[in-house]
C-alpha cells in the first residue's frame, strides 16, 4: 500500500500514496455531534490500520443551516453537496457519510468513489416517549397523538399501524428532539437505534416492526477515485456483507427512481442458511396503499437481486404510487 499499511515492506513515502501532508489525512464530516462521533470512530480505525494521522474537519452543510423542510433544499444532498465540493477540490481526503442520507435518484460525483461501507450497524427505529409521562408502547398513545418524524417512510408506515396518529414534520439532531419531546411539543418520536447507541443515549424505547431506510445503520467513507493510496487504505474498512446489502438496496432504490419525498423502504441482510433476501415496499405518504416484494439469491449478486426486486415492485404499481407524490 505503497508505505501506508502497517508492516508493509514497500518503502515509498506516503505523498507517493496519495495521502497528502506527510501522511495526515483530513477527514470531513458534518458538524452535528452524531455525525462527529461517526468520523472520529472512523478516524481511529483509519489510524490503526495504517502510519497516517487524521484530522477530523467539520464541514457545515445547507441541511444543518437550513431550519425548515429539507424539500425546500431538494431533499437530502443537501446533507452532501457541501462535503463532496471540500473533497473534489481537495479541501478534505476522505469524508464520511450516513448512507441513508445520500440520495439514490441524484448522480454521484465521477471523480468521488465509496471505497468502504462499514459493518452495518442496527437498522431499526425506535419510538420514544416523554421521560415524566407513563406510555411507553405505540399502542398505548392516546388517539390523535402527536408524533414527530421528518422521514416519508416512517410516516407511511406509522399511519398504517395507527391511522388516527398526527404524524408532524419533525428534524434536527437528536439532542434537540429529545428536547422538544421532553419539553412536550410532541407526544412520541421516531428515532434511529443507531444513533442512539453511537452517541451513547441510554433511553427506553420500543422498537419498531417496520421497514428501515435504504442504506439504515451503514456509514459509507467517499474519497477521491484518482487517489489510488488513499482507496486501498480506506477499503481495509470495508464489510464485504454491508456491500452486498447495499449494493441489492440501492440498485432497487435506483430502478424505483426514487427520490427523497418517495415512501420506499427496503432492507437487505443475510440469512442463516447464507442466501441474501431483499424485502421492498412502496407506500402513499399516508400508507393507505402499498406494495411490497421479497426474493432471495445467492450471497454475491446483490445488484441483481435489487433489480429483481424493483421489477416485482413496478409490475406491483410502484410506479404510480411514486408518481402521486411530488418530487422536491
Amino acid at each position: 500500500m505503497n508505505g501506508l499499511v502497517r508492516d508493509s515492506s514497500d518503502s515509498a513515502d506516503t505523498r507517493s500514496s496519495g495521502v497528502p501532508g506527510g501522511g495526515v489525512l483530513r477527514l470531513g464530516t458534518r458538524g452535528s455531534a452524531l455525525a462527529m462521533v461517526q468520523a472520529e470512530g472512523v478516524a481511529r480505525r483509519l489510524e490503526e490500520c495504517a502510519d497516517v494521522r487524521v484530522e477530523v474537519a467539520p464541514i457545515q452543510t445547507a441541511g444543518d443551516r437550513h431550519r425548515g423542510h429539507l424539500g425546500e433544499l431538494g431533499g437530502k444532498g443537501a446533507f452532501l453537496r457541501e462535503i463532496d465540493r471540500a473533497l473534489v477540490t481537495g479541501a478534505v481526503d476522505v469524508a464520511v457519510h450516513c448512507l441513508k442520507d445520500v440520495p439514490g435518484d441524484v448522480p454521484r460525483p465521477e471523480e468521488l468513489v465509496f471505497a468502504a461501507y462499514l459493518k452495518r450497524d442496527d437498522t431499526s427505529d425506535v419510538m420514544l416517549f416523554p421521560r415524566t409521562g407513563k406510555v411507553e408502547r405505540l399502542e398505548d398513545l392516546p388517539l390523535g397523538a402527536r408524533v414527530g418524524t421528518s422521514a416519508v417512510r416512517r410516516r407511511a408506515q406509522l399511519l398504517q399501524l395507527r391511522p388516527d396518529l398526527q404524524v408532524e414534520y419533525l428534524r434536527g439532531n437528536v439532542d434537540s428532539r429529545l428536547g422538544r419531546l421532553d419539553a412536550g411539543d410532541c407526544d412520541a418520536i421516531v428515532v434511529a437505534r443507531a444513533g442512539l447507541r453511537r452517541l451513547g443515549i441510554d433511553r427506553a424505547g420500543e422498537a419498531l416492526d417496520i421497514v428501515p431506510a435504504i442504506g439504515a445503520g451503514v456509514l459509507a467513507v467517499n474519497c477521491r477515485r484518482s487517489d489510488r493510496g488513499v482507496v486501498e487504505l480506506v477499503r481495509l474498512l470495508d464489510d464485504r456483507r454491508t456491500r452486498e446489502c447495499v449494493a441489492a438496496e440501492r440498485a432497487m432504490l435506483r430502478e424505483l427512481r426514487g427520490h427523497c419525498n418517495s415512501p420506499i423502504a427496503g432492507h437487505a441482510r443475510y440469512e442463516a442458511d447464507g442466501r441474501l433476501s431483499l424485502r421492498g415496499m412502496v407506500f402513499t405518504r399516508d400508507g393507505a396503499e402499498f406494495v411490497r416484494a421479497q426474493r432471495w439469491s445467492g450471497p454475491d449478486a446483490g445488484e441483481e437481486l435489487g433489480l429483481s426486486v424493483a421489477g416485482d415492485l413496478l409490475r406491483k404499481g410502484a410506479r404510480e404510487l411514486i408518481d402521486d407524490i411530488p418530487h422536491p
